[in-house]
């Protein structure tokens, strides 16, 4: 796209389709304004935003409100905040991959992710992968979560009835 473009007219062509924040200039890619214009049109325009904008957890989580897998664009910071990461995980169990190491061990955030998705599971702590209650949340959702469990529960008769 044009590089002469003003605000305003970066903000129409992003009103018209989200990933055209691609194009734009850095500047624009930078401004708070026009990346949530982006991102109310396509919450993936998360991709094309600057690396300070992805460090905004406002921005972060308007983008997940609207496509909860772009936690994945998130800075490092907020793949540890857990507001973030269980908005995402709630929608998208898939997230928890994504999410610091301490969230993979928070009870609060791997149940959503595995109520959301089971096969997360083989993505959270240890301590969690060998707790009854997650492990059968997992394999209802997911008889295949049964491979990540630990080699404890795997022996235990009521999951392994749970595969039947």
């Amino acid at each position: 796209m044009e590089e002469n473009i003003n605000k305003e007219q970066a903000i129409e062509k992003v009103k018209e389709k989200g990933k055209n924040l691609e194009f734009l200039s850095a500047q624009f890619q930078d401004d708070k304004d026009v990346v949530m214009t982006a991102l109310d049109q396509d919450g993936e325009a998360l991709e094309f935003a600057s690396d300070r904008l992805k460090d905004d957890k406002e921005v972060i989580m308007f983008a997940i409100s609207k496509s909860p897998w772009t936690a994945y664009y998130a800075s490092e910071r907020l793949k540890a905040d857990k507001e973030v990461i269980l908005a995402s995980v709630k929608e998208y169990g898939q997230t928890l991959y994504y999410a610091s190491q301490e969230l993979r061990d928070d009870d609060e955030v791997v149940k959503a992710a595995i109520t959301n998705k089971g096969l997360i599971i083989k993505y959270a702590s240890f301590r969690l992968r060998d707790n009854k209650e997650f492990a059968e949340i997992a394999v209802k959702q997911n008889k295949e979560a049964f491979h990540f469990l630990s080699a404890r529960l795997k022996q235990d008769e009521e999951i392994k009835a749970l595969l039947g």
